[in-house]
Formats: C-alpha cells, structure tokens, sequence
C-alpha cells in the first residue's frame, strides 16, 4: 500500500471513530454524523480504489486527479456552510421569538401582581 492510501484509511478511520465518541457523547447530532460518515466513506473508497479518481477525473476530462478532489471538497464545504447558515439564521430568529415570548410573560406577571396589590393605605392626619 502507498502511503497515501495509508494516510487516507488512518484519517478517515479517525474522523469515524471521532464521530461515534461524539454521538455517544451526545456532542453531535445524528444528521451532521451521517454527512461526515459520508465523508469518511467516501474518502476511504478513493484511497482503497484509487483508479476511481483517476476514471472520474478523465470522465470529466480533467487532467489531473487531485483538482478534482479538491473541487469536490470545496463543493462539500460550501454545502455544509450553507446548511450551518440556514439553521443558524433559523436559530437566530426562534431565539428571538422567544426573547419577545418571555417578555411579554413577564409583563403579564407584572401587571398581576400590580392588580393584586391593595393600594397603599392613604395617611390620614386627622387620626394622629
């Protein structure tokens, strides 16, 4: 084995076994776990099969193997930028749904309470 098949299985052996201590920590979600397990299996086939590369890359008819790799990857960081956006920007409103939610309880309760106090006795001089 060439060491760059050596280096792919060991990275891609770690990133899986990174992951099953974070699902198991519950550090990580199941839905972000399948999209690197993805990741991780398909680097593992490039460095087991790396005739694969070499056949995608002609099949679109780029000259070199790498640049095709690395296109690929920036591809699959683009999408799970986009995807941390959409759910970030997604967070970012419910919290502040939940901002003005919580606000309007506490004013709620503070009217209460201000309709359950008796009114401040009035200080009559007449009986000092």
């Amino acid at each position: 084995m060439s060491g760059s098949t050596i280096l792919g299985i060991a990275g891609s052996a770690v990133i899986l076994l990174t992951l099953f201590e974070m699902m198991r920590r519950h550090r990580l979600r199941e839905k972000y776990a399948l999209i690197w397990a993805l990741v991780a299996v398909a680097v593992i086939t490039v460095a087991l099969f790396p005739i694969l590369l070499y056949e995608a890359s002609d099949a679109v008819g780029l000259a070199v193997p790498t640049n095709l790799l690395f296109f690929c990857a920036a591809i699959v960081i683009l999408v799970l930028t986009l995807q941390h956006s959409s759910e970030l920007s997604r967070l970012e409103e419910r919290t502040r749904t939940l901002a003005e939610e919580l606000a309007l309880v506490r004013l709620e309760i503070e009217r209460g309470r201000e309709s359950q106090q008796p009114p401040a006795a009035s200080h009559d001089e007449s009986t000092s």
